[in-house]
């Protein structure tokens, strides 16, 4: 598929401007995450320095021509140095930080036998600052070229399960309508899943996060599918929850849960917008499903940010105050469990506007 360049060579700019709020004179990025929305580098080992005038990134022998071809490709000026050891990548390092009084960490992803690792063998004469969110808060805002490649996993994903949904009907177990699902993501072009598909047949639709099992699908059950596709680095994430054999093959509570989990879902879609809180969309999901009597049935928040990570911020739930701009790639995915019955869940990807959002999963929901 043809996909929309990304400017990644101005998020490093960007990168700079934030670290003199925090109080540092350079950045030590050691998250591969953040290396990857920073440099285009897909490796599973690098370090990049980051100061006010220099970016040096740092890896070893095994990524020496890739680190050259994708760094070139973003658009990114740095110095490559490869260590072919730890010690030699720590040599380098240590050299190109000699001379910086505050050197920041990222505290969310580095160990405590890191950070005692750094300050006596690594940085000796720094203080290490430990900084939080630097590179996260640059990401929560999504590009043209972010959105595209979310959209396009949220697309292989909705014509995957539109490829297998009629199996249902042939009584597989979970297990297997899960590779079938999985296999048709990498068919339909997907790089990898974005998590464990989650397939929960019956009464295992109680559990959110059920991991598919040897159960076979029977007719009655309401079967929660929860799903993503990896289109370069980004994710797409989906539940859809089916009636097997129809809905006249349900009893009255499951077809009260499949209504109330819907019109839950919708008004949280209808109140996303630039401006709205995460927990304003919480609310006007979780009102329905406390005016149905279920509040306590609904145990998760409402939704979650999406891009290079799974799960991202902002969050969407009761708990965050946090607030939605144009941009930012979130879910909406409101659910009902109940023991003995199942679960119901329905979650959409949606990017925020500046009026309202744009869906991004267009799946049926029928």
């Amino acid at each position: 598929m043809t996909l929309p360049a990304m400017d990644v060579a101005a998020r490093v700019e960007r990168l700079r401007a934030g670290l003199a709020a925090a109080r540092c004179d350079a950045l030590l990025v050691t998250h591969l995450t953040n290396i990857r929305y920073l440099t285009g580098f897909t490796g599973s080992a690098a370090m990049l320095l980051v100061d006010f005038d220099d970016l040096t990134f740092v890896t070893d022998g095994r990524y020496e021509e890739q680190a050259a071809g994708q760094l070139d490709t973003a658009g990114i000026d740095a110095d490559i140095v490869i260590g072919r050891t730890v010690a030699l990548q720590r040599e380098a390092v240590s050299g190109l930080t000699a001379g910086i009084a505050r050197l920041g960490l990222e505290a969310e992803h580095v160990t405590w036998a890191d950070q005692r690792r750094y300050a006596s063998e690594w940085f000796p004469d720094a203080e290490l600052v430990p900084s939080s969110g630097l590179v996260e808060a640059l990401r929560v805002v999504k590009d043209g070229g972010e959105v595209a490649r979310i959209e396009a996993a949220c697309r292989i994903a909705d014509a995957a399960l539109a490829a297998v949904a009629s199996q249902l009907e042939d009584g597989p177990t979970e297990a297997a309508f899960a590779l079938e699902l999985d296999t048709e993501m990498r068919r339909q072009g997907a790089d990898d899943l974005s998590f464990e598909t989650i397939v929960a047949a019956g009464p295992n639709g109680s559990r959110p996060h059920h991991s598919p099992s040897g159960r076979r699908i029977e007719p009655g059950d309401l079967v929660v599918i929860d799903f993503g596709a990896l289109v370069d680095g980004y994710h797409s994430d989906m539940t859809r929850t089916i009636a097997v054999g129809g809905p006249e093959a349900l009893d009255d509570t499951q077809r009260r849960m499949v209504e109330v989990v819907r019109a839950s879902q919708a008004a949280g879609v209808a109140a996303v917008r630039a401006g709205a809180t995460g927990r304003d969309v919480d609310a006007a999901c979780r009102e329905v499903i406390v005016e149905a009597g279920w509040g306590d049935a609904f145990v998760h928040g409402t939704g979650h940010g999406v891009g290079l990570d799974i799960h991202e911020e902002p969050r969407v739930s009761w708990a965050v105050d946090a607030t939605l701009a144009a941009g930012h790639v979130v879910t909406v995915e409101p659910g009902v469990y109940l023991p003995g019955h199942g679960g119901v869940r329905i979650e959409d990807t949606v990017v925020v506007t500046e009026s309202g959002c744009r869906p991004l999963t267009r799946a049926p929901k029928s």
